[in-house]
């Protein structure tokens, strides 16, 4: 289970700032790509359930991951996840042609996919994705994830923090927001919700 405190900002200026206000504390920035695919016959979908493809700085690794059963409340998300690296060339090459990742035999994600989603060889379809650009910060024993996510129908951003204790992470990420004088409002989706909703969040 992947718990995480989502708080989306509500224009470019608030993550700039925000960004500017947190430049001590960055360790690194990450370009990432994310692709999602479901079975033929919408298997993953219907059980609330999708499989991504993450590409990070321009292909150097990429991990493939099984989510499920989102909730968001509050500004906290929970959702089950499962996770492995996969060859990044790959994963780009079943991005083309996405029949290819089902028939992968050594990925325990995908023989979950099969054998607990019943999806079948050659069974899978791709579902497009999105561009994100997500700066990670080291604060206050917390990992901050600033990120910059680029739809094909506009940009939207946030910040994120996953914990073991969510809501004492959301307590001091709002006070910290609220004495910098940056305005915020807890999420309310997935990103990948909002990519098929094909709108930005009002």
């Amino acid at each position: 289970m992947e718990v995480e405190v989502k708080l989306r900002l509500p224009d470019s200026a608030s993550h700039q700032r925000l960004s500017n206000i947190l430049s001590p504390f960055h360790i690194k920035t990450h370009l990432q790509e994310n692709v999602f695919f479901d079975g033929i016959n919408s298997e993953l979908s219907s059980n609330l359930a999708v499989l991504r493809l993450r590409f990070y700085d321009l292909d150097t690794h990429c991990i493939v991951s099984l989510k499920a059963k989102p909730i968001i409340t509050d500004g906290i998300s929970r959702i089950e996840e499962d996770e492995e690296p996969i060859d990044a060339a790959i994963a780009r090459a079943c991005v083309a042609e996405p029949w290819q990742l089902s028939s992968i035999n050594l990925s325990r994600i995908l023989k979950r996919v099969r054998e607990e989603f019943g999806v079948i060889e050659n069974g899978l379809v791709c579902l497009g994705g999105f561009r994100n650009v997500r700066a990670v910060y080291d604060w206050n024993g917390l990992k901050l994830e600033l990120d910059e996510t680029h739809y094909e129908f506009g940009t939207s951003y946030e910040i994120e923090c996953e914990s073991s204790e969510p809501d004492r992470a959301k307590k001091l990420i709002e006070e910290f927001l609220k004495d910098n004088g940056i305005g915020y409002s807890y999420s309310e989706s997935s990103k990948f919700a909002v990519f098929r909703a094909g709108k930005l969040p009002q």
